[in-house]
């Protein structure tokens, strides 16, 4: 696994401006950094003419944490990016709403094979973004490109 500096603080991301903002906090990151749970609360910053979550923090609440995870496991010598994303909105968020976003040892293993083989690759990851009574309010996937540096 790469070492980074990076992610020795990654619970910094929570002093981003617009986390902070949009009322997005990363709450848990395990030892090896492959599993992150991230919430969100509503607030008057974060709601939308209905009084229900505004879906574009919804989605912000997913998007680097895939990223993130593939990164630190690859380090320095890889690109990673976000290639596409997809929000599914299922129901209505009104209360606090977290996601996990986890990928297994084994997998990331698989992957750095596959770019480290082929010089690139991508792969789709999909998350829940579940409520206070767990149940799923969005569904998001996302593409995420991986190549080795020039």
């Amino acid at each position: 696994m790469a070492s980074n500096s990076f992610y020795k603080n990654i619970k910094m991301i929570n002093w981003y401006p617009p986390y902070i903002g949009a009322g997005i906090k990363l709450k848990k990151v395990n030892q090896d950094k492959t599993r992150m749970e991230v919430e969100l609360r509503k607030t008057w910053f974060n709601k939308n003419l209905f009084g229900t979550h505004f879906g574009g923090s919804l989605y912000a609440m997913c998007d680097p944490f895939y990223v993130f995870i593939v990164h630190n496991y690859l380090g320095k010598g890889y690109v990673v990016w976000d290639k596409s994303a997809d929000i599914k909105f299922i129901k209505p968020a009104t209360g606090r709403v977290s996601a996990i976003f986890e990928i297994s040892q084994e997998k990331l293993l698989q992957l750095k094979r596959e770019v480290d083989n082929t010089g690139k690759h991508t792969v789709f990851f999909d998350a829940k973004i579940t409520d206070e009574d767990n149940e799923v309010v969005a569904k998001v996937r996302k593409e995420i490109y991986m190549r080795k540096k020039s």
